[in-house]
Order: structure tokens, then sequence, then C-alpha cells
């Protein structure tokens, strides 16, 4: 008898929403892009609008947030700027930068942003830039933001039930059971809704939950009962997985102190940080304790200082002198530690930086730390790519990261700048001054191992561990995550709406 291989069936987009932020979206977006995947099909991940600080160069040079880069590597396909169409960064409390098919268009106060004139030409955008994608993969795994309920916005929506309506998606609700409340909170997500957009969802997950699962088994028939639809699953609380983060929600569970035996590093906790994904190797590197700090005395026990990227550059280097730890910094690297400077980290580590324009606000100039002989000068335009480099005087380009970053630096007048790496096509970047004094615009730098053993080459009697494999350790925490999820969530219930014709 020979057996036929016959096409996997067309899946309907899926939209995981929220009955708030934060309840696990991304991460359960993640799980199914690489279940999918593993079950054949060819998914990608989309989020129409998303707001965070945490963001990720395509392989064109655009720019998209970092949980949709995170999903489609999941995925096992390149990340593009149709997954992430609509990318905020907030600058202040009350101003973000808008990037619109990974590229900035200005700065918007929320209230110019969210009014309605000028809206349809954004949903506009984020719905042609669905449209491709769809064309494209199968399923589409949607993500929405926030709370799914959130009245007063609903006519300017652009990522929630609009844009599933838009994909004809069945949406999933996710509720997070850990922060108390998920009756009233499943029950009012979907209550609230028009009827035609109760229509659209078609389930519930409650995530995070804590304790033994029996205990719930009645509640998951009381959800069932008052919200009129299945519960396709309820995901314990994880603590052994590692999926990068986007949002530094997470980050006050890493301030911790320094201790004997390991490589202590520290990054310095900045009001704006961005990219602190940039630091997750060394997290679950076995040689290094990491932890993020603002604390004086943290910092000056610290063998390895981290300076991060900064949404808000100036305003962040003013913070620093002002709470003294532009100071501890010094003191440490004239006690012997190392500090490094990626992106913003590294423009402060020069002498100085301007801001002619008021790029970034009314602080027009400030001295830097003063540890490199370069000052940066910042200007209108952004610069979005991808790299490959080779690292100091290796020849080779054999190392990859990406550059996301506003201004331009050079060396102080007359002064011999040593770069640390040099592009693939030649041009240096960033500057180093010995094995312990170093900077560069290359977010992901860290990622490579050639850079990382050189950080902590002037601890090697603290280095008993081997070296870690960042690559296969995220593949190994992407299939696991795949697993967990599959063993709680219920697939051929979730295919069947997936593939019902209503």
């Amino acid at each position: 008898m020979v057996e036929i291989d016959l096409p996997l069936p067309r899946l309907h987009p899926v939209m995981l929403a929220g009955t708030g932020s934060d309840v696990g979206k991304s991460v359960l977006a993640a799980a199914l892009c690489r279940i999918f995947l593993q079950d054949g099909y060819h998914p990608a991940p989309f989020k129409a609008q998303n707001m965070a600080l945490n963001s990720y160069a395509t392989p064109e040079g655009l720019e998209i947030g970092r949980a949709q880069a995170v999903q489609a590597e999941a995925a096992g396909i390149p990340c593009h700027t149709d997954m992430n169409p609509l990318l905020l960064k907030p600058t202040s409390d009350r101003t973000t930068q808008v990037v619109l098919n990974g590229k900035p268009i200005g700065n918007r106060s929320a209230y110019e942003y969210f009014r309605i004139e000028g809206r349809e030409e954004l949903r506009r955008e984020v719905n042609q830039a669905f449209d491709r994608l769809a064309a494209r993969y199968n399923p589409i795994v949607m993500e929405g933001a926030g709370s799914i309920s959130e009245l007063n916005l609903k006519d300017t929506d652009l990522v929630n039930l609009p844009m599933a309506r838009h994909a004809n998606a069945d949406v999933i609700l996710v509720a997070d059971i850990d922060r108390g409340g998920v009756f009233a909170s499943a029950y009012g997500s979907v209550a609230l809704q028009t009827p035609e957009d109760r229509k659209c969802i078609k389930g519930i997950i409650v995530n995070k939950f804590r304790g033994d699962l029996r205990l719930f088994e009645p509640g998951v028939k009381m959800l069932e009962e008052i919200c009129g639809i299945p519960v396709l699953g309820v995901i314990p609380y994880y603590q052994d997985i590692y999926i990068e983060e986007e949002d530094s929600v997470e980050l006050s569970l890493k301030q911790r102190k320094a201790v004997q035996g390991k490589v202590n590093v520290a990054v310095v906790l900045l009001r704006h940080l961005s990219n602190f994904t940039d630091f997750n190797i060394l997290e679950h590197d076995a040689r290094v304790n990491l932890y993020y700090t603002n604390n004086v005395e943290d910092l000056l026990k610290a063998d390895i200082i981290l300076l991060p990227g900064s949404k808000n550059t100036l305003g962040d280097l003013y913070e620093l002198r002002r709470n003294g730890v532009a100071q501890a910094i010094l003191q440490a690297r004239r006690n012997g530690a190392t500090v490094m400077g990626i992106c913003g980290g590294y423009q402060m580590m020069g002498q100085r930086i301007a801001d002619p324009d008021g790029m970034e606000g009314d602080v027009c100039q400030l001295p830097g730390l003063g540890l490199l002989p370069v000052e940066t000068v910042m200007e209108g335009e952004k610069v979005t790519r991808q790299v490959r480099f080779s690292f100091l005087e290796s020849g080779t380009p054999d190392c990859t990261g990406y550059e996301i970053h506003m201004g331009r630096t050079s060396a102080v007048d007359g002064a011999p700048v040593a770069p640390l790496v040099y592009l693939e096509d030649g041009t240096p970047d960033g500057c180093v001054v010995d094995p312990k004094c170093a900077g560069s615009y290359i977010h992901g730098i860290l990622d490579n191992p050639a850079v990382i053993e050189w950080l902590l080459a002037p601890y090697a009697e603290k280095l008993a561990q081997p070296a870690l494999d960042y690559a296969a350790f995220k593949e190994e925490q992407y299939n696991k995550l795949a697993d967990y999820v599959r063993k709680h969530l219920n697939l051929p219930l979730l295919y069947q709406i997936l593939t019902k014709n209503d």
C-alpha cells in the first residue's frame, strides 16, 4: 500500500488577545509559532501595533519590536517589518517615537497619536502588512495589545478586535490567573464586546497558574459556563524555560547582589533602558552572576560594569550624574573593574554628547564619563541595520549583531582611536582603550563567543564552567516551551477551531 502525503489544511489566523497587559501573550505566541512549525506548518507572527523600548533590526535594516523577532525565530523564519508594522517607542511619560514599516515618522504625544484624525491611514498600513504576510505564511499567529476591553480606545484601536475582524481570525483570550480575579477579567472581557466581536472569541487560555491543577478543574467548568466558550488550557507558571523578554517589567526580579566564585557583572539600571536582551547570554552563562542595579555599593562590587542602550541618552546621563552612579562607575574603573558600553552606553562613555537640534529634549549638551576619546552629536536620521563584523584585529567578519541608534560618534580632535570591531565593509565601529574599557554601537555584540571570552578573560581564575553556546541554548528553550504548552493545551480542539467553517 502506497502512503500519500496530503497537504496540510489551511488554518485560520489565530489571535492571542489579553484581559490585560503582561498576561503572557507574547510568550504563548512564540510557543504556538514553534508548535505549528513542528507540526509541519509555515507560521509567522504578527502584531499590528507594539509599544516597547526593546526593538530589533530586520535583515533589510528596518526596526520592529523584539517580541516579533523572537516569535519569528521560534517560527524558523527571518523577521520582517510586516510582522510588526507599527512600533511605538516611548521617549518620555507623555511622548513616543512612532516607527511605521520599520522607519521613524516622528514623535507624537499620547493625545496626538490616539485621536481619530489620521487613524484610517495607519489602519490601512497595518491591514496591508497583514495581507502581505498572510499571502506567504500559514498560519499567522497574531498578538493583541493590552486589554481587549478598553472601551475609551475602541474607535482608534488598530491591534485587537478590529484587526481580528480584518484578518478573519479566531481570537483566543489569555487571562492571567496569578493576578487574581480571573473570572471577572475573562467574563468582563467577553461581555463588553459587541455581538459581532464576541463571535470572534473562540476560547480562553488561563495562564500562569500556581499550585495543583486539579484544584482548578471546577473553575474551568464555571469559566466555560459564564463565558459561553471553551477553556483550551490552563498553563502552569514555569521558572526553568528562558525566552527573551520584550519589556523591562521583569528586571526588578534580576536585581541580585555580587557573589563569591563567579564573575560579577552589573548592568546599570537606566530609567530609559532599552535592548536589555543584549545581556541575556550572560544571565544564562554559568560562569557569571549578572544583576541590574543603580545602587552605588553594588556597582563597586562588580568585576564588570555594562552600560546599556537608552531611548533618552542625555536624560539618563544627567540622572547618572545626579544620583552618584557616574562617580561610582569611574571609581570602579580606577579600582580595576571593566567598563563596557553598548549603543547609548557607548555614547555616555565618551567625552561629551551634544544635541544641537533637541532630538531628545531640552538638554543641548552634557559632558560624558570621559572613559573613551570620542564624542557624539545627535542627529535626526536613525541607523537601523543588521551587521557582520570582525572583532578587534581578527580580520574575519564572523560575528553578527544589529544597530539601532541616533547620533554620530567620532574621535575627539587629535585623539587616536582604536576601533573595537570592523564591519564587513571595513568600516570601524566602537572604541577600545584596553581589555577593560571599550564601547560599541552594536546590539547583540555579546552573543558572539569571541566577544564574551574577551570580556571575561581578565577574570580567568573564576571561569570554572564551560562557555555557553547561546544559539543552541535558545533553540532548546523554544522546544522546551513548545513541549510545555503542548502538555497543557487542548491542541486537537485548537486545530478544530482553526479549520472550522463558520
